[in-house]
């Protein structure tokens, strides 16, 4: 197959959707496909250009067989919604042409947030007549709205119209949860339309490496420390203000150490509440290459999820597939009945605690510290639990399936119109 990936994030970004459509397109490869990828210049997280990308409007490079085709974005390191509408348009506008250029795809795949590069994307579709695979990370912009991005009721309407026409326009969803499944399907979306594939985690790449002798450790100076570790995007649907203020109920317990990395903007902010709680045991650091994530992850006692109380059936944290291939436990502060903890719960691999309580956490956190054993129990469930439900090479097999039926079942649409009498329809069909 000839397959055209649509991802405003790509490699070499270090976290989110990136590793993942990195993979996804590269693993593809690997089996015979031809894959070209439509994409932004790299900017994430630090919101700005990478150095070596700035001041240009198109570069095209090839990694690992795969044909990166990137273009220019209207980007600001401290957006406001004016600011995330035009770097989405400028994706939106900028992108089109590098589509075009290059040969008919058999199909496409989509990936939002963001939802605006929707309408290019599907604008192919029906140019090239192959079909739209949609990949939806988090749903919007019911995940703007619930975290009070967005207020404005004239965008929510015209945003959730969009919404509506995108699901109509897809020839098939593909969601990583089944609260996702659910929640399109309360949206009147055709449950044969949908299709449940998990984000997946390279089980040779983030495995249960031991804790002693760990480099990530030594240049942190938290040998000695139970290490309490969130990594990843710091947005508005997670609110680790939380996790400082459960940091300070435990400050008294020198042994115990919380490390918060992300993008450097987020970790200002999380500098102030710090100071303002006393919470003199977190550790705030920048972004691990990409390289170096299995150590920084060996190097943690207990993994974090943090999730805001009102988010529900619209996120589900990539971060979860990492924390349990590395063999650690998690403590996850999220909504007892959201996508997160039913992964999380079903793994047995963590425990999960009322969101927005800095006390639950806390004492979660102090439990685990007490049972070491408990540790490694749940450690081990995750990492089991990971390698049967989080294998790349399962996820690689049924998005090639995924593919194959989308271009097979289009096929046979098309076989089908010349021989309609001028009494039938599609709906008929």
């Amino acid at each position: 197959m000839h397959i055209l990936i649509y991802s405003y994030n790509y490699y070499p970004e270090p976290i989110g959707i990136a590793p993942l459509m990195t993979e996804l397109a590269e693993g593809l490869v690997k089996r015979g496909h031809q894959v070209r990828v439509i994409t932004g210049m790299p900017n994430y997280p630090q919101r700005q250009i990478y150095d070596e990308y700035r001041g240009k409007l198109y570069i095209t490079e090839e990694r690992n067989g795969v044909i990166i085709e990137r273009s220019y974005l209207r980007i600001k390191s401290k957006p406001n919604l004016l600011d995330r509408l035009l770097l989405e348009l400028s994706f939106v506008f900028t992108s089109f042409p590098q589509a075009l250029k290059g040969k008919r795809p058999d199909v496409i795949l989509l990936t939002v947030p963001p939802l605006l590069i929707s309408l290019p994307a599907i604008l192919l579709g029906w140019l090239y007549n192959c079909p739209v695979v949609l990949n939806v990370q988090d749903i919007l912009p019911e995940a703007a709205v619930r975290v009070g991005l967005i207020k404005n009721k004239l965008m929510i309407r015209t945003l959730e119209a969009l919404e509506r026409f995108v699901y109509r326009s897809v020839h098939t969803i593909s969601v990583i949860a089944d609260g996702f499944v659910d929640n399109l399907i309360k949206k009147n979306v055709p449950a044969r339309k949908i299709s449940c594939i998990s984000n997946w985690v390279n089980l040779n790449f983030i495995r249960p490496f031991p804790k002693e002798n760990n480099s990530w450790r030594a240049n942190h100076k938290l040998d000695d420390k139970f290490v309490v570790l969130y990594s990843g995007n710091i947005a508005l649907t997670q609110g680790l203000e939380t996790v400082v203020e459960a940091a300070a109920c435990l400050r008294h317990i020198k042994e115990i150490a919380f490390v918060i990395a992300g993008e450097s903007q987020a970790l200002k902010t999380l500098q102030q509440h710090c100071l303002a709680c006393g919470a003199d045991n977190v550790l705030l650091l920048p972004l691990e290459q990409r390289e170096k994530l299995p150590q920084m992850l060996a190097g943690a006692d207990v993994g974090l999820i943090v999730q805001k109380r009102n988010v529900i059936s619209f996120n589900m944290p990539s971060k979860i597939p990492l924390l349990l291939a590395s063999g650690r436990p998690i403590v996850a502060s999220v909504p007892a009945t959201g996508t997160a903890a039913k992964a999380i719960g079903q793994s047995g691999g963590g425990l999960i605690v009322e969101p927005e309580s800095a006390d639950a956490l806390a004492s979660a956190v102090l439990d685990l510290y007490n049972h070491p054993e408990l540790v490694t129990q749940l450690g081990q469930k995750g990492r089991k639990f990971a390698v049967e439900n989080y294998c790349f090479e399962q996820a690689l097999e049924r998005y090639e399936k995924l593919f194959a039926n989308a271009i097979a079942k289009k096929t046979s649409t098309l076989d089908i119109l010349p021989k309609l009498s001028s009494k039938e329809s599609l709906v008929d069909i």
